[in-house]
């Protein structure tokens, strides 16, 4: 869980002509599988198992299908990483053949046991396509009209300009939105229901996607991880909001400590979702106990990577003392001023908890918004420790001057964790109602409230 601190914002209006671009079109979708069992023996199997990619080119994919018997177990696979939970199995893409260009085949094998009948899968999908044999035309998409549609419809691919997150328009836009707790912990409140309310309901612009590193994350199992981010990219892309990828390093607070795997799924996530135009990158969620010098060395690092694949995207680096721009090791922005990252469509993190940083931190923020283009990617309406008391006050002070510097933000956190920073009560997740108010914390009422009020996003 987040422990986070002080905050940035940005101030200036830049306008600039009115440009309406029309959504890309689209893509044809469709995938073939050829499963075989080459040989079989007492309790255990060796099957072949070839995808046909039959619509557009892909980088980046996901095969995935149900063992028709409970008794049916995956032992190992190869060409692909492989895995299985319960009676769901996954094989994804590895580097020789993780493209997969219109009529391209890979050709994967696996070996399984069983212990009672051993009938053949039938149902695969491809990226959540179902393996038909034939291909799906899309069907033809009108462009929304400027200042309608979803948050992604309306605003297009962002960047930044000056200190501000500015839309297709060149205008500066502030998102609101949430971000989910630990996905090692709480991937039972991310779902269809849930990311449908937080959409539909809630009205959000941003789902954050806090993909631990430590803490039983992404370093346990890399290709899982990755995979659930993506699913998670696609949810909010589906429902028309962005999407931000958070490397939730906490501890060790060096974010250095994970460069290499920093490096590894940024390249895998960035190649994956290039051509995507709703996701941001947080590379560095906490950094604690590090200089930064080292953190701006990580980042100039790590942004190279994701640029080489996307270079178009915004990326958001992580700030000394627990994303507090350094005021919680005594010291402030100007050491981020002086020094910034050397790297263009950058914005930098501010975190706090609105009971433990008041009126000190809220300062920083103003001041730091003239100079520096910033995002409060987590803040929490209670204390730095996730829990106790909400302060509504000092909750409703802070997302004022949020709302007034243009910042962007989300809440720790859309889950229903037994803490009071959680949006949702204990056991919420069970279910499926995610609106109600007989399911909302105060704080997840609170900010319920707030992001479901309309959006002023500009367009000319």
């Amino acid at each position: 869980m987040k422990r986070l601190l002080a905050l940035l914002a940005a101030c200036a209006m830049i306008l600039a002509p009115t440009v309406l671009l029309s959504p890309p079109a689209a893509a044809a979708t469709g995938c073939k599988v050829d499963y075989t069992v080459t040989s079989q023996w007492e309790g255990g199997f060796q099957a072949g198992v070839k995808v046909t990619n039959l619509g557009e080119p892909i980088t980046g994919w996901a095969l995935k299908f149900t063992m028709p018997d409970a008794g049916q177990r995956l032992v190992q696979g190869w060409n692909a990483t492989w895995s299985q939970s319960g009676s769901a199995v996954s094989a994804v893409g590895v580097d020789w053949n993780r493209t997969l260009s219109t009529g391209a085949s890979a050709d994967l094998g696996m070996v399984g046991s069983f212990t009672g009948a051993n009938p053949k899968p039938t149902a695969f999908t491809l990226n959540g396509v179902a393996c038909t044999g034939s291909v799906e035309e899309p069907p033809p998409v009108d462009p929304p009209l400027p200042g309608t549609g979803t948050p992604v419809d309306v605003n297009g691919e962002l960047h930044v300009c000056g200190v501000h997150l500015c839309n297709q328009y060149d205008r500066p836009v502030q998102l609101r939105g949430m971000s989910t707790h630990g996905i090692q912990w709480f991937s039972k409140c991310y779902n269809t229901a849930s990311v449908d309310a937080l959409a539909k309901d809630w009205k959000s612009d941003l789902l954050r996607v806090a993909m631990y590193v430590q803490e039983g994350g992404y370093e346990t199992d890399p290709a899982g991880f990755t995979s659930r981010v993506n699913g998670l990219v696609d949810m909010a892309e589906a429902r028309g909001m962005y999407a931000m990828i958070d490397f939730h390093t906490l501890t060790p607070g060096d974010p250095n400590h994970n460069l290499d795997r920093a490096k590894t799924f940024f390249a895998s996530v960035a190649a994956r979702n290039a051509d995507k135009k709703h996701v941001i990158y947080e590379i560095a969620n906490e950094p604690n106990g590090v200089s930064w010098t080292a953190i701006k060395n990580y980042a100039e690092q790590v942004i190279p990577v994701i640029r080489a694949a996307d270079p178009d995207a915004v990326v958001i680096v992580g700030t000394r003392g627990w994303s507090s721009l350094g005021v919680s090791d005594g010291s402030n922005e100007s050491e981020v001023v002086d020094n910034p990252v050397r790297a263009d469509n950058i914005m930098y993190a501010f975190h706090f908890y609105a009971a433990s940083h008041k009126d000190s931190y809220r300062a920083t923020l103003s001041r730091a918004a003239s100079r520096l283009p910033l995002f409060v990617t987590e803040f929490g309406t209670v204390s730095a420790t996730g829990g106790g008391a909400m302060d509504r006050a000092s909750t409703t002070a802070w997302l004022d001057l949020l709302d007034q510097l243009k910042i962007g933000y989300a809440n720790w956190t859309y889950s229903d964790a037994d803490e009071s920073s959680a949006a949702f009560r204990p056991g919420t997740c069970n279910g499926g109602d995610y609106s109600s108010s007989g399911v909302l914390t105060e704080s997840g009422a609170l900010l319920k409230n707030r992001i479901s009020t309309p959006d002023s996003f500009p367009t000319g």
